[in-house]
């Protein structure tokens, strides 16, 4: 996302117009939309001041790639019925081709019960109720998958704390 860009988004997640933030500022409007469209730059004290308007702080105010942070945000907002209709392995297949065509190819029957053997575990162990296991045993996959990247990129660590849990 381009400075511009965010500079449009933080004023309307604000609910300000143009000629508000204009205004506020004492520069015309012009300015303001010449910002927002990436034509000039505001300086280092209309940035603070912006920050100021737009509630954020400077650094968040010129933060340009706020991908994860918006992602956050649209988990945040998204309830539970959305997310129960998603199709997530069709959402995903499009950057994961292997997610459309893995379950013509692998004995996913055998890999199910292993996994719901250590949901069980989990959820006896622990006491954590299903969907709690759930996203446990999820985070413990990613844990692992960050591991065998640490050691693939010859990390000097190499991924020792997930070789010492095992």
């Amino acid at each position: 996302m381009s400075l511009g860009n965010h500079l449009f988004h933080a004023r309307k997640k604000r609910g300000l117009s143009q000629e508000e933030v204009a205004g506020k500022l004492g520069i015309s409007r012009q300015t303001v939309s010449k910002w927002e469209t990436d034509e000039t730059l505001p300086d280092i004290r209309q940035s603070k001041r912006l920050a100021v308007l737009y509630g954020l702080s400077l650094d968040e105010l010129v933060e340009f790639d706020i991908d994860v942070k918006e992602i956050q945000e649209a988990i945040e907002r998204t309830s539970e019925e959305v997310t129960d209709k998603i199709d997530w392995t069709k959402a995903w297949s499009g950057k994961y081709p292997i997610l459309a065509r893995y379950q013509g190819e692998v004995d996913t029957a055998c890999y199910a019960l292993e996994l719901d053997k250590l949901l069980w575990d989990l959820e006896k162990k622990y006491g954590y109720g299903e969907l709690d296991s759930f996203l446990v045993l999820k985070d413990i996959l990613a844990s692992v998958w960050k591991g065998r990247k640490k050691r693939r990129s010859g990390d000097p660590d190499r991924g020792a704390a997930n070789r010492d849990n095992r």
